[in-house]
């Protein structure tokens, strides 16, 4: 995804963790099915599910609620085991759907909770959070605690946090889908730009169909429940990328035909 000669301070991630993909960072579901135990009976969340994203390339899911979208993102982040198939992935950093930001500590902590959890000291932790909150629009706002700050601010931290786990894979949980459209419009457009400068490979859970087409390298297209890939579509468009662009509309309408959804 970066541009050609693009330079990056890239997090290392950590040696501990050698899980891969063919030596690569990337991931690989391949026929995957997950079944719950419920009071009711078994809950087929997925059932032949497959998703490929190679590195450094940004993969958005796109499917019905309920359709195990979520359930997919913790199989490849490890929190879960498949019943059946396979997932394969470099180490992943999972960022949930609410930000889960600690709201007695300030926005340089909680950023730096990553660093604290793989062991880093306190204050080193802290210098090296501090600068990344400058390049993430955040200078000022480090003693700041998450009430005072706005949805933006938070979501910014949260993905912070997430980056500074330091995992090549990011499985990102609709990120944005709490903010106010403009807020929304604003921070795709600003993830879009942190990835070409810390390319890392992306699973995008989302909702939004212009989100996936906007920011994706891939869109994969999810059935009702149980889940499993109905549709794969790569918007081979040049970035930055326009919701109005004739092309993006395009893709985002052969996505809504896919999903079913007429207009």
């Amino acid at each position: 995804m970066p541009a050609k000669g693009a330079t990056s301070n890239l997090i290392e991630a950590p040696d501990q963790e050698p899980r891969d993909v063919n030596g690569i960072d990337g991931v690989a579901v391949e026929a995957v099915s997950r079944v719950f135990k419920t009071k009711r009976g078994p809950l087929h969340a997925l059932d032949g599910m497959s998703l490929r994203a190679g590195p450094h390339q940004v993969v958005a899911v796109v499917g019905p609620s309920g359709c195990g979208k979520t359930t997919l993102l913790e199989l490849i982040c490890g929190l879960q085991q498949p019943d059946r198939g396979s997932v394969r992935a470099a180490p992943a950093a999972l960022m949930p759907q609410r930000d889960l930001l600690l709201p007695w500590l300030s926005a340089l902590d909680n950023a730096a909770l990553a660093l604290r959890a793989r062991g880093v000291p306190r204050e080193q932790a802290r210098r090296t959070a501090r600068p990344w909150l400058e390049r993430f629009g955040l200078a000022g706002f480090e003693a700041t605690r998450p009430s005072e700050l706005s949805g933006g601010m938070r979501q910014r931290i949260s993905f912070l946090r997430t980056l500074l786990a330091g995992k090549p894979v990011l499985a990102l949980d609709e990120p944005f889908a709490a903010l106010d459209a403009i807020t929304r419009y604003e921070m795709q457009g600003w993830l879009a730009r942190v990835l070409e400068t810390e390319p890392r490979t992306v699973v995008l859970v989302t909702h939004d169909v212009e989100e996936a087409v906007v920011l994706a390298d891939r869109v994969v297209v999810m059935s009702r429940r149980p889940g499993r890939a109905v549709a794969v579509i790569e918007p081979e468009l040049a970035r930055p990328r326009s919701r109005t662009d004739p092309e993006v509309v395009a893709v985002r309408e052969r996505a809504l035909e896919a999903l079913g959804v007429t207009e």
